[in-house]
């Protein structure tokens, strides 16, 4: 009985679904209307693009697609970014962990005591305790990166062996860490060398450098090897970071930061470049920190960054922790760099000791073929650049 039931049910549905198909006798069949609609469409229409149209649309939309694939977006997140800018996968990884370390310092920055730890560094520099917090995150973040060689860092300044294998790292735990009791924005600044060298490099041999600037936002700002301008990441409220500024040109404009002004008293030549600013209205922006004071050269397109020494005042700017890695950037951001009292990069300085320290000027082109003119007589680099 039940056989019998279930063939009669089989019986109608084929029934039904024919006569939902077939037209019924004496009616004339009219083919449905078939309505393409490109908003309804996830391909946006392309299914029903005349194959004439679709080829020359399709070639474009290919070439764009190629282009894109070249360059990262803004809106990316740090994890796709890298992706795009390096096809090193060890080097990703570094960046990665350096990322986590700077998120990790931000919260650190805020909460850590400022006090001194009755204590000095190899260099005779009082360390402080958020100094030393900082330093101890990034050399746990390197080593457990596992593609970093040796460390060392302002407070450590030998290298240490890190268990990885690929790279070795440079770095400034927290430059300007002495102004953190004002609330002052500070940073933490890096360099990236390929193999187990942190001595007998340029840092033209970088293949990335960094710096995370802690102040009312925190910012990630890097610059890759091979990859154009220099990119600005900034930390969202669920602890991502997001890519929201590419710089690939400093232009000319009115703002200056002179550090170590002292020296003005017994060079000249510095007060002479100092009293052009000031007789040409220039902006005054600084804040004794060198990680914003460089930093807003190339958020903002523009401006100067100087830090020249004299006979009286010794040069104090380390160039493997800060001056080679924010060389690094500034020039990735189409800027420019005079070190050394010798009108030459940043970058290509020999660095032969941990502690070798120098005199330093950061800018758009023009501003530092100034500086070389009135520093030091002329500017043979920057001789086709008009200021």
């Amino acid at each position: 009985m039940a056989t019998a039931f279930a063939k009669k049910v089989s019986t109608s549905a084929v029934a039904s679904r024919q006569s939902a198909v077939l037209p019924k006798a004496g009616r004339a069949f009219t083919a449905p209307k078939v309505v393409a609609s490109a908003n309804a469409s996830a391909f946006q229409g392309a299914a029903v693009v005349p194959k004439a149209r679709r080829s020359a649309r399709t070639a474009r939309v290919m070439s764009r697609r190629s282009a894109v694939k070249t360059e990262a977006k803004i809106g990316d997140s740090l994890a796709e970014f890298l992706v795009e800018a390096t096809p090193d996968a060890k080097l990703r990884q570094l960046m990665m962990s350096m990322a986590e370390a700077i998120r990790t310092i931000a919260h650190k920055v805020r909460t850590a005591s400022c006090a001194g730890t009755a204590c000095l560094n190899s260099f005779g520099d009082e360390q402080l305790a958020v100094d030393m917090v900082a330093d101890k995150l990034l050399f746990e973040a390197l080593r457990f990166s596992h593609v970093c060689e040796y460390a060392c860092s302002e407070e450590v300044p030998e290298p240490v062996p890190m268990g990885g294998k690929g790279f070795s790292v440079a770095f400034d735990p927290l430059d300007g860490s002495s102004i953190v009791d004002t609330n002052f924005a500070v940073g933490t600044i890096f360099g990236v060398w390929p193999g187990d060298k942190l001595v007998n490099i340029t840092g033209r041999d970088q293949v990335a450098a960094g710096m995370g600037v802690f102040g009312p936002r925190t910012v990630f700002v890097f610059a890759v090897k091979g990859y154009p301008g220099c990119h600005e990441f900034l930390l969202q409220d669920d602890g991502k970071w997001l890519h929201v500024k590419e710089t690939t040109e400093i232009g000319e404009g009115k703002l200056f930061a002179p550090g170590n002004l002292r020296a003005t008293f017994d060079n000249p030549a510095y007060e002479r470049l100092v009293n052009f600013y000031l007789g040409e209205k220039y902006t005054l922006r600084y804040t004794g920190g060198m990680v914003p004071d460089v930093f807003q050269i190339i958020v903002k397109e523009k401006g100067v960054f100087t830090n020249v020494t004299s006979p009286s005042t010794k040069a104090k700017l380390r160039i493997l922790f800060e001056v080679a890695p924010l060389a690094m950037m500034v020039e990735a951001a189409g800027g420019a760099s005079s070190c050394d009292g010798k009108c030459v990069s940043a970058l290509d300085i020999p660095i032969l000791v941990h502690d070798q320290r120098t005199q330093i000027c950061f800018g758009s082109k023009g501003e530092v073929k100034r500086f070389e003119e009135y520093m030091y007589g002329n500017s043979p680099r920057f001789s086709e650049v008009t200021v």
